[in-house]
Parts: C-alpha cells; sequence; structure tokens
C-alpha cells in the first residue's frame, strides 16, 4: 500500500516519519510531488510505503493508486481523506479514511502533544540474576540494587524540578521494587514494559546459551533486531507491543519508566532516530536515571548517574562474555553514555 501525506506542519511531518521508521514501515520526506512519485516507482514492491510532503499539494494531483491523506488545519469538505485540527478549539475532524494504515497515522496525529515536557528512564537496579549472568527470569534487586532505588528519588528530585511525574513499571519484581521509594502517588504496571521473552533461554546464562544452542545464539548475533528466542520474543516483537505506549508518551505529560534493558533499548530508539538494526547494541547501564526533552525535531538527551557500582550486562557481538569490548564495538553502543551527564 503507498500512501501520500501533505502537511505544511513539519513538526507533525518529522514525528510521523520518526514514529513510521520505528515501525519499518518504509518512509520519506519530500518537498515536492516529482520526486515522491519516483520514490514510489523505485520502491513499488514494498509492502507498505508512506510518502510525507511538507508543501501545499492538491491531493488531485496525485495518482489514483496512491492514498493522498492530508493534515491541516483548514481543508475543505471533498471526497479526499484528511484530518482537520483546530487548535484553537480542538475541533477535529477526519473525513473518508479506508485503510488500516491512514487510521494508524491519524490515530498517531491526533495523540501528538506539542507542549514542553519531561520522560525520564530507568532499567531497574541490579537484580540478582544480573549478578550471576542470568537473563529473564523474575529476581529480586541485589543489595546494590536496593541501593539504587533508595537513591533514585533524589536523583528524580534534582531534575523534575517539583514536577508529580505519573511512574510507569513493568509487571516485574525488579522494577517494582526499584520504584517503592519513590514519593509519587500514581503508580501503573503495564505488561507491555516486561523484558524480551527469552522463551526456552529465559534463566539461562549466555554461555549456556551458547553451548546448549550454538546456531541461534550466532544467529542472534548476525540479526539481533529480527532474532526471536525459542519460545520467546525478538526486538520487532517487543517495537510491536509497545506501540501503544509510545502513543500513551506522546500525549501525556511528564512521566518515569522504570523498565528492562530491551525495551530501554527500544523506546530510547524511537525518541532518538537509532536505527532499528543498531537499537539492540546500544549499552543502557544500570543505575543511571535518563531525561529525555522531546522538542519540534530533536530530543535532548541528560544522563544522570548514580555512581552506586553495578554489573554490566551488555554483550558484545561474538562473544557470550559480558562487558563493553575496548575493540569490539556497534556504532550505536555509546550512544547514551557519550549524552550529556550531571
Amino acid at each position: 500500500m503507498q500512501v501520500s501525506i501533505i502537511s505544511k506542519d513539519e513538526q507533525i511531518s518529522s514525528k510521523i516519519y520518526r514514529y513510521l521508521k520505528w515501525l519499518s514501515i518504509k518512509s520519506q520526506v519530500f518537498e515536492d510531488t516529482q520526486s515522491m512519485l519516483k520514490w514510489f516507482k523505485d520502491n513499488e514492491d514494498a509492502e507498505d510505503t508512506v510518502a510525507l510532503i511538507n508543501s501545499n499539494v492538491n491531493p488531485n494531483e496525485i495518482p489514483k493508486h496512491i492514498e493522498p491523506l492530508v493534515i491541516s488545519d483548514s481543508v475543505d469538505a471533498s471526497d479526499s481523506t484528511f484530518v482537520r485540527i483546530n487548535g484553537s478549539d480542538q475541533n477535529i475532524v477526519i473525513n473518508h479514511v479506508t485503510s488500516h494504515l491512514q487510521s494508524k497515522i491519524i490515530y498517531f496525529a491526533l495523540n501528538l502533544n506539542k507542549r514542553k515536557r519531561a520522560i525520564w528512564l530507568s532499567r531497574h537496579g541490579e537484580s540478582e540474576f544480573n549478578l550471576s549472568g542470568q537473563i529473564g527470569g523474575d529476581a529480586n534487586l541485589s543489595e546494590r540494587g536496593w541501593a539504587y532505588a533508595r537513591k533514585l528519588p533524589s536523583l528524580v528530585e534534582k531534575s523534575c524540578n517539583g514536577a508529580n511525574l505519573t511512574v510507569w513499571t513493568s509487571t516485574l519484581r525488579r522494577t517494582q521494587q526499584t520504584a517503592s521509594f519513590l514519593p509519587f502517588q500514581k503508580k501503573l504496571q503495564w505488561k507491555a514494559l516486561d523484558e524480551l521473552d527469552a522463551g526456552e533461554c529465559d534463566g539461562m546464562t549466555y554461555e549456556e546459551i551458547e553451548q546448549k544452542f550454538p546456531d541461534d545464539f550466532k544467529a542472534r548475533d548476525d540479526n539481533k533486531y529480527e532474532y526471536r528466542y525459542r519460545g520467546g520474543e525478538s526486538y520487532r516483537d517487543i517495537v510491536i507491543r509497545l506501540e501503544p505506549i509510545i502513543m500513551e508518551l506522546e500525549r501525556q505529560e511528564n512521566i518515569l519508566i522504570i523498565t528492562h534493558q530491551a525495551v530501554l533499548r527500544c523506546l530510547y530508539a524511537y525518541f532518538m532516530n537509532v536505527p532499528q538494526e543498531e537499537s539492540p547494541w546500544m549499552s543502557i547501564p544500570l543505575h543511571t536515571l535518563i531525561k529525555l526533552e522531546p522538542g519540534a525535531f530533536e530530543t535532548i538527551v541528560t544522563r544522570i548517574k548514580a555512581d552506586i557500582p553495578a554489573v554490566s550486562t551488555y554483550k558484545e557481538k561474538g562473544t557470550s562474555q559480558l562487558g563493553e569490548s575496548t575493540t569490539n564495538t556497534s556504532k550505536s553502543r555509546d550512544l547514551i553514555s557519550n549524552s550529556n551527564s550531571v
């Protein structure tokens, strides 16, 4: 299916483009119709393609096999598909929606929040499974993990300027224990924020996985985003279940999310436009609070360290050992550690 989105609001176009790329829907932004038509022709074999045009284009100029979608604050009633959003009185008119892809884009656009806000991200404190190198499970926090949980309120207070945050955790104990000392009244558990399901490998170490399932171990290293554990999940599966979370994050005010390594990689990739094939290789350190301040066209990142030691749970490609290497690195591994630190 080919869809063209016509919008003079570059902020809306930019966010829709980021959202579609995160969902692995082939998308591109254009300033004129001719470039768009050539791109559609070059990608006619793709399952879904979406072009975003930042100009005042007449939908009648677009060939009938391409579905036009106009997003504007002033659209005349017609047979074309459009969303008319009047910001002054919050009046919304949706006309002639004919496909699931159009509906998905419209629903996302209607949830966009242009107000200034911040989102805080944190992994749970160090867990007992982290200490033993096991993946998955529902382990309790380690002693140092509890120390991080006790320090987290002061880290948040230092960076939120008295804002009343809503706290989201997964349904697993280690995230709820990490949130237990936070003073905020509204705390919600989301099943969608649970760690990647390792299936038959749940509770195993990477060394054990490499010994028992050597072909799977290599296949995951070769394509970590698409690889699905036996009876478990892939990173792509996480992105699909996180879509409702993204919708809520786009329309909410200030949120603190305490979740897991794989989930945070996917969330961070969304806000920072990290390519999906690179997102599973980002290092998300324990005992670190990450503040995101989404803007019109970029997101400001601030990293707040707790200065409480924790093990590394990062695994480089081609090894079953944990810990960052000085020689074998992904180009996206240090995106967070290289961000602003306070």
